[in-house]
């Protein structure tokens, strides 16, 4: 970590991470260095230089109405990928004060002290892909998607992980897969945090994509065999089936999985005592009903189970990766590694 202008910045590593960098938005001069990360990143991404131009508007309006405007304002900064193209994602969020008119704040040359308002039309405008979600009293989360070519259709599923103060790197990693037909994700928190952490959730995200195709149970079996070089992590592996309308469910150490329903009930999903790659007493798996419009939200143990979409009104209709964002702004914690990942089925 190093000093900027009073503000305290992630370091940025040769070769951006997928999971990107989060930077503490409270000066000038942070949120110049969010502009040039997200314009190298561009840069080593090959964009085109025309959408590089516009992704840099896009940076400096969201992280300057952060440094004017927000409250503990944060920005994720990191790569998006299909097959076909990469692109950068911008996630913007503070703590209060939030919006009363989103609609009206989106309106260029809107300005009132204490939102997110300046520049927002300008931010949409060069945006591929944009949603935003605002609370009075709560604040606002913003994720901006710009992509090289035209924006492919919106992900079924996106997460987001965030050190533990005062650590550089997450040892919470997540993964989705579309396999012979089969929705799959999976959560992992390495033992501890920090580099070894990181190595074992990393290595559990690789063995993931590589295994074939198999049940949640199958899946977990496989990661608890091939990791035991690591430290080891709980992990769970969650698969949604759009036919059946089920969920099924399996995992080892304390990932917590729920379902979240359209009109706000939620149901927990088991995930047996262990740690992937050194021990286990059984891996189980478990099936629960995955209503039309319902979430499936998964998350380490570096964010508290106190959520309540009743306080969000509207909020589980968003992009997975708003939901996931909002959610680790008001139930992540600064003392440990936090992941979160939403799914929906579309």
């Amino acid at each position: 970590m190093v000093s900027m202008s009073g503000e305290t910045v992630a370091v940025v590593p040769e070769g951006l991470l997928d999971e990107g960098v989060w930077f503490r938005v409270e000066a000038a001069g942070t949120a110049s260095a969010v502009r040039r990360t997200a314009e190298r990143l561009a840069a080593d991404l090959a964009m085109p230089e025309r959408r590089i131009a516009e992704l840099s508007i896009v940076a400096a309006e969201a992280a300057g109405n952060l440094v004017k405007h927000a409250q503990q304002g944060v920005m994720l900064v990191r790569t998006i990928r299909t097959p076909e193209q990469a692109g950068v994602e911008l996630i913007a969020i503070d703590s209060g004060p939030g919006m009363a008119d989103v609609q009206h704040a989106i309106g260029d040359g809107h300005s009132t002290a204490g939102t997110l308002g300046i520049g927002l039309g300008a931010i949409l405008r060069q945006a591929s892909r944009w949603d935003l979600y605002s609370l009075p009293g709560k604040g606002t989360v913003l994720t901006v998607q710009v992509w090289p070519l035209a924006a492919p259709p919106p992900a079924w599923a996106a997460g987001l992980t965030r050190p533990m103060a005062g650590e550089t790197v997450c040892g919470d990693a997540f993964a989705s897969r579309e396999v012979d037909g089969r929705h799959q994700l999976l959560v992992s928190d390495g033992l501890g945090h920090g580099g070894l952490a990181a190595a074992a959730s990393h290595e559990a995200v690789r063995v993931f994509r590589q295994t074939p195709a198999g049940s949640p149970s199958a899946v977990v079996e496989a990661l608890h065999r091939t990791i035991g070089h690591t430290r080891g992590a709980a992990l769970a592996v969650a698969e949604l089936d759009p036919v059946a309308r089920v969920v099924r469910y399996a995992g080892l150490g304390n990932i917590t999985g729920t379902v979240f329903s359209p009109d706000g009930s939620r149901r927990g999903m088991v995930s047996m005592p262990g740690i992937a790659g050194h021990q286990r007493r059984q891996i189980r798996q478990f099936e629960y009903p995955l209503p039309e419009g319902a979430i499936v939200l998964m998350h380490s143990d570096g964010v508290v189970d106190r959520w309540k979409p009743a306080e969000y009104p509207g909020l589980l209709t968003r992009s997975p990766e708003l939901i996931a964002a909002t959610v680790l702004r008001d139930a992540g914690t600064r003392r440990d590694d936090a992941g979160v990942l939403v799914a929906r089925l579309i």
